[in-house]
């Protein structure tokens, strides 16, 4: 008999894992995976400022799944027989061991992706698999319960089962396609907020944690984040703004990254506190400039530009301010409006909503429901998730699954 062929196309996190799970599932297996370029695992290496954000220390499902604005229900299960748990004690298992930080993000305890990049790389040549980089694929077609893999080169593979691992490439959505699959419209997730004021921008380097940011995009129901807040040299960044993107990626992208977003600079405060706040400075500091006084805990150069935007000069005093000033004031300290005129890059970290369309896939298995034989694992998915680690658990998991299955199954 026969060992079973599989072939994985795509050596990112996904990929990696599900031929290394495969090839140990099934030894007998002949278990090639396939890399068009140089250097397999190149988002690994750059994630995480070069750190590698492995996985996220959230442990219960029901509470992950809360972080992924597309593909939580398909995920639910998933996560139920591969999670950040089980990432932990895999890579623990390879000598590679991972530590929590306060924000619930888990990086290697070497502080450097490389360690990330040498497990996988390691597991795969001491599983069996058969790695090719620098192998481009042009088009997948199923012949005779399998499928005829056709390189750039003019050569065929063949094999039984067939991962496709591809992320958003263009290539791997075009062989999904062809195979029958349903590709939802990929478009970008986890970017930031272009603002075009200079003023603002002026700023660049200051944060604000928390802040409550609310999006309103031409009708469509609000959607709202809070946690820190980083304006930059074009515009605002941060947590908020990155996790504010991925929940609101389709919209955006409807709007041509035109929206309108509310700020509350104090989210921590009710508005009548903050007014009563404002009051006090008021009565307290009346002779003293606006500008030199402010009553709310927020940075100098911040509250100054805050001012100018209700109308207020650095040589304005408290006891002149009229109450339609003070209103202006108070409107742009708890909701103030801000133009997104575009979208910004998140680091090299790129992240894209869409995919194959979830109700095509068996998430027990990561099987394509139309065509057997063909599985499916990581971005290449309809599923993304928020920054914190999300991402790559969702490649871990879908990997894995994947990779047993494809081992296993008749």
């Amino acid at each position: 008999m026969l060992p079973l062929r599989i072939v994985v196309i795509g050596g990112g996190a996904a990929g990696f894992f599900g031929a290394i799970a495969c090839a140990k599932a099934n030894p007998d297996a002949q278990v090639t995976l396939l890399e068009a370029s140089r250097q397999p695992l190149a988002k690994v290496l750059i994630s995480g400022g070069g750190r590698c954000n492995v996985t996220h220390a959230c442990f219960l499902p029901e509470e992950l799944v809360q972080n992924y604005p597309r593909g939580a229900k398909a995920l639910r299960g998933a996560l139920t027989r591969f999670g950040p748990q089980d990432t932990v004690a895999w890579f623990a298992a390879g000598g590679v061991y991972l530590k929590t930080e306060a924000d619930g993000r888990m990086f290697p305890v070497t502080n450097t992706s490389e360690t990330i990049v040498e497990c996988l790389i390691k597991a795969v040549a001491t599983s069996g698999v058969k790695l090719r980089i620098g192998t481009h694929v042009t088009s997948v077609t199923a012949a005779d319960g399998g499928f005829d893999i056709l390189l750039k080169s003019g050569e065929t593979i063949k094999c039984d089962r067939l991962l496709l691992a591809t992320g958003s490439s263009l290539l791997g959505y075009k062989i999904v396609k062809e195979l029958g699959h349903q590709i939802e419209a990929p478009v970008p997730s986890l970017f930031t907020f272009n603002i075009a004021d200079p003023q603002l921008q002026a700023l660049a380097g200051v944060s604000v944690n928390p802040v409550q940011l609310r999006l309103s995009a031409g009708g469509k129901s609000q959607l709202q984040q809070i946690g820190p807040l980083l304006i930059t040299h074009w515009g605002l960044s941060g947590p908020a703004v990155l996790k504010l993107s991925a929940w609101g990626a389709r919209v955006l992208h409807e709007k041509r990254y035109q929206a309108t977003l509310l700020i509350n600079w104090l989210p921590d405060l009710h508005q009548e506190e903050v007014r009563e706040k404002v009051l006090a400075v008021k009565d307290e500091w009346g002779k003293k400039a606006i500008a030199l006084h402010r009553g709310v805990d927020l940075p100098h150069r911040l509250w100054q530009y805050i001012i100018a935007r209700a109308g207020i000069t650095t040589e304005d005093r408290w006891a002149e301010i009229s109450s339609k000033t003070l209103n202006k004031l108070l409107q742009e300290l708890t909701q103030g409006q801000y133009l997104i005129s575009g979208k910004g890059a998140f680091k090299e970290e790129f992240v894209t909503c869409g995919g194959v369309n979830l109700k095509e896939v068996n998430f027990k298995t990561m099987e394509s429901r139309l065509v057997p034989g063909l599985y499916f694992a990581g971005e290449i998915l309809d599923i993304d998730g928020v920054t914190g680690g999300f991402n790559f658990q969702s490649a871990w998991t879908t990997g894995y699954l994947a990779g047993i299955a494809m081992a296993t199954s008749d």
